[in-house]
């Protein structure tokens, strides 16, 4: 009966398990960092340590021989990816360079490529011991380059620029996008933890807030293209100052995987960021279904209609504000309703798919009906009371004389549900996008209408972004 290595037939199992997960193998299958782990266990085994150095020798320093090798030239697609790996600025250590060009060689579909190079570089294998390595026992390599064969048959379709963690995880963070165009502020406060660039705090009312495109103790790890990794204090301020005027292209990782789980990775540099900001939190969340303290203030502020989420808020009053129902007439309409009116009546804010509607909740009368075609503009307040928003109408649409537009304030429960009212207003398809710091804004900001994802801001140079 012939010898089996315990590695090779763990790889084996992992191997049928990352088949039958589907194609393609994204970095989302629970099979691959698995796979990847034991690929790189395989190209340990056997690893001789240089006598007198100080250098721990990995199985990256053999494929960086490949590129000095007499066969270089015909190496083509491998030392394309060795060459790749070794212009990644995001890795510092032998190890994440290694993980890297791993995964490269996967996606590429050329892992069985990599090994074969190996074994034809006498340089490379002086590297391994003749009597523990797979890689020089001919028993175990023969099944070795079938798996790999099974491997490089496969698709994939991996996310090759989230790697900054490579150097000390198999696990990776979620890596997302966030296109802008530039304005004078994001308004996010930034802290430099182990040379990464850790989101602390969002300004009130900023474009960062309201967009929701991070959260507390994310991570800017690009920005253009340019790498974060290994950052020095203030050098994401100092390569947004370079793109002033240019659009601005942010990739952020998250503090949490996608089941709302903290990034293990993460734990012990977000307890010092906790240490200044205590919002920070450590706990597990799942967005989806809230907890706690939480769930009882959304019982009290939302309700259930049809499937759809009702808000129940406070009708302020309204008021004709004359013939222009611009963005900047919310800045002295949402004043003038407040003095005018001192009685509020509790009401459900309805915002379907077309148009929302305002109903008061004792008596259950509609109060208005408008379609999002018929909202000029929508915003809120930003001082003294963040939950105070707005937005204006036509005063009489089915008139065939204009009549001026009218101005409709209501108070949510709370900021973040403010907010949240104004940008499922504002992101409709024909409303005009919500200027949502009415107070703070610049008047270039102010005057100046962006499509919804697109209004945002470059970093403050007293707060970071």
């Amino acid at each position: 009966m012939p010898p089996k290595d315990p590695l090779l037939e763990t790889l084996k199992v992992c191997i049928l398990n990352l088949s039958q997960s589907g194609s393609p193998v994204t970095d989302s299958c629970p099979h691959l960092s698995s796979c990847c782990e034991l690929l790189e266990l395989i190209l340990r085994k056997g690893l001789q340590q240089p006598v007198l150095s100080l250098v721990q020798r990995d199985y990256w320093h053999g494929l960086e021989q490949l590129l000095q090798s007499d066969c270089c030239e015909r190496l083509g697609s491998v030392s394309l990816a060795v060459e790749q790996t070794t212009s990644c600025k995001k890795l510092l250590t032998v190890q994440g360079r290694g993980r890297y060009f791993l995964r490269l060689a996967l996606q590429r579909r050329i892992m069985g490529s990599v090994v074969r190079h190996m074994l034809h570089t006498p340089k490379v294998l002086e590297f391994y011991s003749p009597t523990i390595s797979i890689l020089r026992n001919e028993e175990f390599l023969e099944p070795f380059m079938s798996l790999l064969m099974v491997l490089s048959e496969m698709e994939y379709k991996l996310h090759i620029e989230n790697c900054s963690f490579l150097d000390e995880s198999w696990l990776l963070p979620v890596c997302e996008t966030y296109e802008a165009v530039p304005c004078r502020q994001l308004g996010m406060v930034l802290r430099y933890v182990n040379g990464r660039v850790f989101v602390l705090d969002l300004l009130q009312g900023s474009q960062a807030e309201v967009d929701r495109f991070v959260q507390l103790g994310d991570i800017i790890d690009e920005v253009n293209g340019t790498s974060l990794r290994n950052a020095s204090n203030g050098q994401a301020s100092v390569v947004l100052s370079r793109l002033k005027g240019q659009p601005i292209s942010l990739r952020v990782l998250r503090c949490r995987d996608r089941d709302g789980a903290m990034y293990r990775p993460l734990v012990k540099p977000l307890r010092l960021l906790q240490q200044e900001n205590p919002a920070i939190c450590l706990g597990s969340t799942n967005p989806a279904r809230p907890t706690g303290t939480t769930q009882r203030r959304q019982d009290q502020s939302q309700c259930l209609r049809e499937g759809r989420i009702v808000y129940i808020v406070q009708f302020l009053g309204k008021a004709n504000i004359g013939m222009y129902g611009g963005k900047e007439v919310l800045q002295y309409g949402i004043p003038f309703v407040l003095e005018r009116s001192d009685s509020r009546k509790e009401v459900l804010l309805d915002l379907k798919e077309t148009h929302l509607t305002c109903t008061e909740k004792s008596t259950k009368l509609e109060m208005f009906q408008h379609h999002y075609p018929e909202i000029s503009c929508v915003g809120r307040f930003s001082r003294p009371d963040y939950r105070i928003f707005a937005f204006c109408v036509a005063d009489s649409p089915d008139s065939p004389m204009s009549t001026g537009f009218c101005c409709v304030v209501l108070q949510a429960a709370s900021s973040h549900e403010c907010e949240d009212i104004v940008s499922r207003i504002g992101e409709s398809r024909h409303t005009h996008t919500p200027e949502t710091n009415l107070q703070e804004a610049s008047p270039s900001l102010l005057y100046h209408s962006l499509p919804p994802l697109q209004s945002a801001s470059i970093l403050s140079p007293s707060r970071g972004l």
